[in-house]
């Protein structure tokens, strides 16, 4: 959202320096920070916007990553047409993985508390009869969520973060109403603000709702200096710093709830840039030219501030609310005439001719998600975007980019090499024949935004990186088998762990054990070291057909801590290091017996696999040991 304290900065502030020379730390990016969290595919998500009980992006025929709605007051009872249990939530969320979607909700709830709005922020959540009611529907959400089963993807409080920043002049030890509440899952944290932040950690702490991943909203305009359209001649390190540093006690760093927020949350503009510009006389365009000076409005400081927030955090990033008007749009309010809306150069940004290289140098700067959606009414929507081609633009170009396999993220310290480099093909860019012979609002020559033939960027993704442990010889799935029987091949562990290794805090040596077996003598002992967090018995170069069904037997005793697994197939630079993984939640599972869990290959998956394995999380310290076997296909 663009709060009333962002135009108002805007109006205030807006200034833009001529380009200067590419700094050396936009030229040379050090590798992302942060992994991306356990639950979420390892590829560059792209998702909408969409109502609840809508079906546009289910019969759109692309396979969309994330579905996300706003649960602003009132959602727990369906604003009044259904019961005080958050159950509408919960057939969303269904409703979003039934379609082939990861749910994202956006709670939006603080500013339509009663008390007033944005400017209101603090003495609201200073207010402890207000944040009673407000965490117990919290709370809901974290329990529908947890019966949901699934990765949730929950976007907290838009904006309330960077407005909280600004009302208590950046002090995080402000008073907040938090244990006051009286709400037995907040007892133990602090009346502050910093309290209020962590206040949705513990909940879902509370409750065990380990499916859900949290992300804080981040501001562009928190520090005070709008660092988007207005403050672009700010160095921005020191905006950074100040930013996180107010929102780590809140639960971006190490806090009393043993746990922090997982993403970071950023929306790059809530409206279309041309709605600004025909109707607020403010110019918010930014330049996507490659060659753009961080110093300038332009997609090249987006891209540098978010570098600087995931490198400063160690987070990486979900954008959301993504403006979806291009150089076609009529520039009129949007009655849903085809080209209804008004332009923005966002999309043809990412999926014009070089979308390759922008989507690669935003995975670069932390970016694990796109999502598309219009901020209020009467901007450009997806369903009557049509293109100079006569195609809907986001339909066809994220289409054609998504059923070619994506994009694979970077690995934490790394950074994605440019389109076509090494052996990487680069990902198809899609066919965009035409958006308009202008952006509409830029000045000067934008390098991407021209009309004329958008010819893509062509190939297809082989991978970023080199394909290594590949070619040798698969030990383990080529010889007898162990106790999986016929002709099978898979691992029995009846002789040796089978080049299974583990890594991960979590995890300690793995070991062949005649404790327990699915089938013959043995299996693979997998022992935890006491420490929290996520580890996995992996085996390299597995010889799994394209497409095949892997089973993997699992034992988990009773006591344990662990949380969820996910078996997982990781491609190689063939593949274009695709992942592929299927979550499933304790509570789905069955304690001091053999669980059985499938995970389909897709039908055009390369073999052999780069790493088939299993993911392991647990909530807490514990030692005791998971045993694997019967992994066959």
């Amino acid at each position: 959202m663009r709060t009333t304290l962002q135009r108002a900065l805007t109006a205030l502030l807006l200034t833009f320096s001529v380009a200067t020379t590419l700094p050396a730390s936009a030229q040379s990016v050090p590798g992302v920070q942060g992994p991306v969290p356990i639950g979420l595919p390892n590829r560059l998500l792209i998702g909408l916007f969409e109502e609840a009980g809508q079906n546009w992006m289910r019969d759109s025929g692309v396979p969309w990553d994330v579905r996300y709605r706003y649960f602003t007051k009132g959602w727990v009872d369906n604003w009044g047409w259904g019961p005080y249990d958050g159950s509408w939530g919960a057939t969303f969320m269904q409703e979003s993985f039934t379609q082939g979607y990861i749910a994202a909700p956006v709670f939006y709830q603080l500013f339509s508390e009663p008390g007033g709005g944005e400017g209101e922020s603090l003495a609201k959540v200073q207010n402890a009869t207000t944040m009673r009611s407000y965490f117990s529907d919290v709370r809901l959400l974290m329990q529908r969520a947890k019966e949901h089963g699934k990765p949730v993807l929950v976007l907290i409080e838009p904006d309330a973060f960077g407005l909280l920043q600004f009302q208590t002049n950046s002090n995080p030890n402000a008073y907040a109403a938090v244990a006051a509440t009286g709400l037995p899952e907040l007892a133990n944290l602090p009346n502050t603000v910093a309290g209020w932040g962590q206040a949705f950690l513990q909940m879902r702490k509370a409750v065990g709702a380990n499916n859900v991943i949290l992300g804080i909203h981040v501001s562009a305009w928190a520090s005070g200096k709008d660092i988007s359209c207005c403050s672009v001649t700010d160095p921005l390190q020191p905006e950074v710093d100040k930013v996180v540093n107010f929102l780590k006690p809140m639960g971006l760093g190490p806090n009393t709830t043993g746990a922090t927020y997982d993403v970071l949350v950023g929306d790059p503009l809530d409206r279309d840039a041309d709605f600004y510009k025909l109707t607020r006389a403010q110019d918010v365009w930014w330049d996507m030219s490659d060659t753009a000076s961080i110093s300038s409005r332009s997609f090249n400081r987006y891209a540098e501030w978010l570098r600087l927030m995931n490198v400063t955090s160690g987070k990486r990033w979900v954008l959301w609310q993504i403006p979806l008007g291009n150089a076609n749009h009529r520039n009129i309010n949007n009655d849903g005439t085809a080209r209804a809306g008004y332009r923005d150069n966002r999309t043809e940004y990412f999926f014009g001719a070089l979308g390759d290289l922008h989507r690669r140098k935003f995975a670069n700067s932390g970016v694990i998600a796109l999502l598309f959606g219009a901020g209020a009414g009467g901007q450009s929507s997806y369903q009557n975007d049509q293109a100079g081609d006569g195609q809907p633009y986001v339909k066809s170009r994220a289409g054609t980019f998504l059923r070619a396999g994506g994009l694979t993220l970077p690995a934490t310290g790394t950074t994605l090499p440019p389109p076509g480099s090494g052996t990487d093909g680069g990902t198809p860019g899609g066919t965009d024949a035409g958006t308009g012979s202008g952006d509409g609002g830029t000045s000067g020559t934008d390098a991407g935004t021209g009309g004329g033939v958008d010819a893509g960027t062509g190939g297809t993704d082989a991978g970023t990186r080199g394909d290594a442990g590949t070619g040798g010889t698969d030990a383990g799935t080529g010889g007898t088998d162990g106790g999986t029987g016929g002709s099978t091949r898979g691992y029995g562990f009846e002789s040796s762990t089978e080049q299974w290794t583990a890594s991960g805090a979590p995890l300690k040596t793995v070991s062949t054990s005649t404790t327990r077996a699915y089938e013959g003598k043995r299996s693979l002992a997998v022992p935890f070291s006491g420490t929290a967090g996520t580890g996995m018995a992996v085996v390299s170069t597995a010889t799994v057909p394209r497409g095949a069904t892997v089973t993997f037997r699992v034992w988990i005793p009773s006591g344990s801590r662990i949380t969820a697994i996910q078996p997982f197939a990781l491609e190689g630079a063939a593949g274009g290091w695709r992942y592929t993984g299927r979550w499933t939640g304790i509570s789905s599972l069955k304690t001091n017996a053999w669980n059985t869990v499938t995970l389909t290959l897709p039908s055009a998956s390369t073999t052999p696999l780069f790493q088939l394995g299993v993911e392991l999380t647990t909530s807490g310290s514990w030692t005791g040991t998971v045993h694997l076997d019967g992994i066959s296909w």
